[in-house]
């Protein structure tokens, strides 16, 4: 797969690898550590990137949570009693295949004393949970649903954002951060191996169990929380401002999405060029693998007929795998507005994409290139620009 196109054959491989360990559950999505040697395993078994792997990998299970969530959000109230009643918030990921951050969340939602949540007597969803520990009759989870957490507001999200990223101190002190009829929780045992120990905190006040164990969910989950999430963020600006410097050191004048939005732009790209310039990629082809990357020209220029040169407009900095699902259901439709208001442009998957005869062009107004610009432009006066920032002819 390497860092730019991708054979088909590869690409098989390893949409396949990555969908079967998502929907099987693979330990790897419950173990940050787990999770890094089986992409580095993995990565050298199939001859590809970790990076490309990585991302390919998200996409998948990204895909995978569309089609799979509603139904893990309709059972929530069976899984808030099984952690009322001592199974650890991990487990309960492992056991739904969901994200341990996601679960989390779930059940601070539920448990926890939030800032705008009505006092308990007054939910339906804490007598529900009461009256199933008591051997009362079953709980409609699908309808218990339908409380503060669906209709939560911009305070009430933002602490339980915080309660992820600092369950120690938002969470900490069971007396003040867990409704008070969820308090007989704390003294349950968790019956897992995945628990973890008892712990205090810098004023020698011991945390409670749903602190522990949302800092031991959100620590575990490779994919999603907030470290992740951070982590994603800032990846894709790093590689923003490498599309901005390596178009400056070539001396192609441009705007960024900031200065367009300053003016006033609406559905903004990345980079905006200050004129159209022509670039050189391979051409479309039948699908089969294709060993040389389509953003890279030739040294000696052979075989002219297999490039072509395209106009572009504009740039769109993406860091990540460009695979078919992403690329069609979600990059595409949002480039095509570029397209409409500023014309042709460019897709820059830094991380490589699938083979090009399987990803939209929108006939012809959009070239994918992945893991660099490509080497060689055409400004408007004919002159030649390279990465070296030189006029090449």
């Amino acid at each position: 797969m390497s860092c730019h196109e991708c054979s088909s054959e590869s690409y098989d491989k390893a949409e396949a690898w990555c969908r079967e360990a998502v929907s099987a559950g693979h330990g790897m999505l419950f173990s940050t550590e787990l999770f890094a040697a089986e992409m580095t395993r993995v990565s050298r078994e199939l001859g590809v990137s970790v990076q490309a792997l990585n991302s390919l990998f998200r996409n998948a299970h990204v895909t995978h949570m569309k089609r799979t969530s509603h139904s893990v959000r309709n059972q929530t109230m069976r899984h808030v009693k099984s952690y009322l009643n001592g199974t650890s918030i991990l487990k309960l990921a492992k056991k739904c295949n969901y994200p341990p951050a996601m679960m989390a969340r779930f059940i601070v939602e539920n448990v926890a004393v939030l800032p705008t949540r009505q006092h308990p007597s007054s939910t339906g969803i804490n007598t529900n949970i009461k009256q199933e520990q008591l051997g009362g009759g079953k709980n409609n989870d699908a309808k218990s649903t339908t409380n503060n957490t669906t209709k939560a507001s911009a305070g009430t999200r933002k602490f339980i954002t915080q309660s992820l990223r600092h369950p120690e101190k938002m969470l900490g002190c069971a007396s003040t951060s867990i409704l008070p009829e969820y308090l007989f929780s704390e003294k349950v045992s968790s019956n897992t191996t995945d628990s973890i120990p008892p712990s205090i905190d810098a004023n020698n006040i011991s945390l409670s169990r749903l602190s522990l164990e949302v800092r031991e969910a959100v620590d575990a989950d490779p994919i999603y929380g907030p470290r992740s999430d951070k982590e994603r963020h800032n990846i894709g600006i790093e590689y923003e401002l490498l599309l901005e410097y390596t178009l400056k050191n070539m001396g192609i004048p441009f705007e960024t999405e900031e200065q367009l939005r300053k003016r006033g732009t609406a559905k903004t790209p990345d980079v905006l060029l200050s004129c159209p310039v022509g670039l050189k990629v391979r051409k479309k082809k039948p699908p089969h693998p294709i060993q040389q990357s389509p953003s890279r020209i030739p040294g000696n220029f052979e075989k002219e007929d297999e490039y072509e040169w395209k106009i572009i407009c504009w740039i769109d900095s993406k860091a990540l795998f460009g695979d078919v699902d992403t690329h069609t259901n979600s990059v595409l439709p949002q480039v095509e507005t570029y397209v409409h208001r500023f014309g042709p442009g460019l897709v820059l998957y830094w991380f490589g994409h699938a083979p090009l005869s399987r990803l939209g062009d929108s006939h012809g107004d959009v070239v994918v290139v992945g893991g660099d610009l490509p080497d060689l432009f055409l400004m408007p006066t004919g002159e030649y620009r390279g990465q070296s920032g030189r006029q090449l002819f």
